[in-house]
């Protein structure tokens, strides 16, 4: 199971939010390229990367901040938040991500999936936010009344590199992903399935991995407080499930 540190960025810093509330959100640094170069050199395999301004925005905006990551790091790195176009979604895998992730738009704008999805085989993966098992979007800040299972099962054709599940009620709350949830989405769909928010111990990650189901695991706030040593998880992770 993949390990993936996140860098969540607004207003050009590295910041940590709870519950998705952009009012309530913990600066951990104002030099999101060291920090990615500093989760690289602990072993990191993937960077994974959030424009927080960006997804209520609906276009781009600390894309200054990926552009210095990405030049100052040589492992993989995916980005979701604001990407709801073509043009964009071209940009970036042009300037160097590796994934980019859909979330809004896929909700919005389906077909928009599948035709980046054609167009650039395995660097489309699909962010699915959700509270109580409704997927919500634009941020966080508007839900639906779409269950997340019925919302993965629309791309099981697609072609999409994973899907990035996200409890939001366990976000930034250091409380424990949701592993129930998590599990039951990777069982119900062939896409490999990475697990986000609330992971808060290396208890929390070794649990998602004995699934044996999820793909992966999204870690920002522990990190940065320490909870999880990075060079400690990634390790324990390359185990087998059970071990």
């Amino acid at each position: 199971m993949i390990l993936y540190p996140a860098i969540d960025l607004k207003d050009g810093n590295c910041v940590r939010l709870l519950r998705g509330d952009m009012a309530a959100a913990t600066v951990f640094g104002t030099d999101p390229a060291a920090q990615a170069r500093a989760f690289q050199d602990a072993g990191c395999a993937w960077v994974h990367l959030v424009d927080l301004n960006g997804a209520f925005a609906g276009a781009p905006v600390n894309g200054a901040a990926v552009e210095a990551i990405l030049k100052a790091i040589t492992v993989p790195a995916q980005l979701g938040g604001g990407i709801r176009d073509m043009a964009t979604i071209a940009r970036w895998l042009d300037r160097g991500l590796a994934r980019i992730i859909l979330g809004t738009v896929a909700v919005e704008n389906p077909d928009l999936v599948r035709q980046a999805a054609r167009a650039y085989p395995g660097k489309v993966a699909v962010g699915i936010d959700a509270r109580k098992g409704k997927v919500a979007t634009k941020g966080w800040a508007e839900e639906t009344d779409i269950m997340v299972t019925d919302l993965a099962r629309q791309f099981e054709d697609a072609g999409v590199a994973a899907i990035i599940y996200t409890d939001i009620d366990r976000d930034g709350a250091m409380a424990g992903p949701n592993i129930t949830a998590t599990e039951a989405l990777a069982r119900a769909v062939s896409i490999p399935v990475i697990a986000s928010g609330g992971v808060s111990s290396l208890a929390d990650l070794v649990a998602l991995r004995d699934t044996d189901v999820i793909a992966g695991a999204i870690s920002g706030r522990a990190l940065y407080d320490g909870a999880i040593d990075l060079g400690t998880a990634i390790k324990a992770l390359a185990e087998p499930a059970g071990a």
